[in-house]
């Protein structure tokens, strides 16, 4: 039986990073609303509870029964799931006299506690919180303590329950690993059993029963999600499975023709549809964000829905999902910020079953089991791209001209952040290296691309803009291109990088002179919030 950590989201932005954090300790987790922790469940070794938006007092703020699993399997609060722990068991929380937040210090570590051991004294940690702990509960202890946070750390003396008031998932935790090492592994007993070459072995196996001698249809992007998906099933049913890749003329420059030179490399049984003459037709005009998604969307599966009813004895539709996508959201706001698009969307009469490899998969481990099946660097530490293509990172109307002028300047822009190599040292390179980027680490330090440093980066057209220049002795009226780079662990917040000067200035200076119809660069430096990662 597959051993797993139970994490129950109370709304926080980095409850994803808890599970990726746990994951990396080679141990299964599932992340669940606050409400739905399973009954009865036996393979459950451990709960932990996430941060959260609100105050405990907040009367909208998210509540569980403790008693379903405290008492009977170890238990770790982390920030909000602390201030929980303790306001429901007896404790008391209080507002901050000012919000906690950002780097703080362990002063005093109880390094014979289970949790803290080989934690050093004065150990930097993350704080982020409103309220604080001005009492804990009874037969509870303090473990831990900052010079302004007196319970920053405390655990039960006759439960296996422990409560932290910082943030050991985010990387400014220096010694956040160890700390999710102790409970994993050491409290809960973990057997470290998940792996990439568990999980290729594993599912392999289980889709050689899944789909036996039925044919699958999978539609590809290029991106690493479904080309993951698509070497892992093609290990399990070989020339059963067709993918299907639609290029709606919007991808970056040559990239139809080099992903499909990819995929031939890697064996798979591929069609390629160039469709750019219908989208482009249908956008025709339009500039409003969301009709262009809405458009692409349609389009896509329109195209996609013809090529597979040519396929007429396939049974079922693969599609490469990630665990990300599947988490159900707590969805705090309600609001719709952009639509997204996905293969989907079939006839009903098709009678297709769905069949998604990676649900169970972050980023970083479809990656990991990328490399394990030897596929291609460049595949496998390829950028998020929108399904939409460059379509959303062209203001105003698309045009095939407009598409030319933005791909030959994204072109530029990647490549230049594939060739800068940079040294990266401290909490900078921890993050790389756990996001699964092959670096070896000498004297503290690992060296890198830009690419690989960066979560996601493109080049924007602002074609609705006119910049005037100078170029010879000429005046011109022509565009300016923004670039936007960002550094993130799951999309849901982002940073933008700080790239070099020296870098920007070569870059900004061969895209002037080197694609027609730019005469001005700029850099975006806003990050994510307020600003989302792509423009549209």
């Amino acid at each position: 039986m597959q051993q797993k950590i139970i994490i129950l989201d109370f709304g926080s932005q980095t409850t994803q990073l808890i599970g990726r954090r746990v994951r990396e300790l080679d141990t299964f987790c599932e992340i669940l609303p606050y409400n739905k922790f399973p009954k009865d469940d036996p393979s459950v070794i451990g709960v932990i509870l996430s941060g959260s938006p609100y105050s405990v007092h907040d009367p909208e703020a998210f509540k569980v029964d403790l008693s379903q699993f405290v008492g009977r399997l170890p238990v770790l609060g982390i920030c909000y799931g602390a201030q929980f722990i303790s306001h429901t068991l007896g404790g008391k929380v209080e507002k901050a006299d000012s919000r906690e937040y950002g780097r703080a210090n362990l002063e005093t570590v109880d390094t014979t506690n289970p949790l803290f051991k080989g934690f050093e004294q004065h150990s930097q940690v993350w704080m982020s919180h409103g309220d604080t702990i001005t009492a804990i509960p009874a037969d509870f202890q303090v473990i831990g303590s900052t010079k302004d946070v007196r319970n920053a750390a405390f655990a039960s003396t006759k439960q296996p329950v422990w409560a932290v008031q910082f943030h050991p998932e985010v990387f400014h935790t220096v010694q956040g690993t160890q700390l999710l090492k102790n409970f994993v592994v050491d409290i809960c007993g973990s057997r470290q059993e998940w792996s990439a070459a568990s999980f290729v072995d594993s599912t392999v196996a289980e889709l050689k029963e899944q789909l036996g001698n039925d044919r699958v249809i999978l539609g590809l992007s290029g991106g690493v999600d479904s080309s993951v998906a698509a070497v892992l099933l093609n290990k399990a049913i070989g020339d059963r499975l067709t993918c299907i890749f639609v290029d709606h003329g919007m991808l970056r420059k040559n990239e139809f023709q080099q992903v499909m030179d990819d995929y031939k490399v890697l064996g798979l049984n591929v069609i390629g549809v160039d469709a750019s003459e219908k989208f482009f037709a249908d956008l025709a005009g339009v500039t409003e964000p969301e009709q262009k998604r809405k458009i692409i969307g349609r389009d896509f599966v329109e195209v996609f829905n013809a090529e597979a009813k040519k396929i007429t004895d396939a049974r079922w539709l693969a599609q490469g999902t990630i665990y990300p996508d599947r988490i159900e959201s707590l969805n705090i706001t309600g609001k719709v910020i952009k639509s997204h698009h996905n293969v989907g969307g079939l006839p009903k009469e098709m009678h297709l079953q769905l069949c998604e490899p990676l649900k169970w998969l972050f980023k970083d481990e479809v990656r990991r089991v990328g490399r394990q099946m030897g596929m291609p660097e460049h595949l496998i530490t390829r950028h998020p791209f929108p399904g939409p293509g460059l379509a959303v990172r062209i203001l105003g109307d698309i045009t095939r001209e407009k598409v030319r002028i933005l791909q030959d300047a994204d072109d530029i822009y990647i490549r230049g952040l594939r060739e800068y190599k940079v040294k990266l040292s401290g909490e900078e390179a921890r993050r790389v290296l756990a996001a699964g980027v092959p670096a070896d680490m000498q004297n503290g330090e690992i060296e890198v691309s830009l690419y690989d440093q960066i979560w996601q980066a493109g080049a924007v057209l602002l074609s609705t803009v006119r910049s005037v220049g100078v170029m010879g002795d000429e005046r011109t009226y022509e565009n300016p291109v923004a670039l936007r780079a960002v550094t993130s662990t799951d999309a849901m917040t982002a940073d933008w990088a700080h790239l070099p000067y020296d870098f920007m200035a070569k870059v900004s200076n061969e895209i002037i002179n080197k694609v027609r119809g730019v005469n001005r660069v700029c850099y975006d430096i806003s990050s994510k919030p307020p600003a989302t990662i792509e423009w549209e």
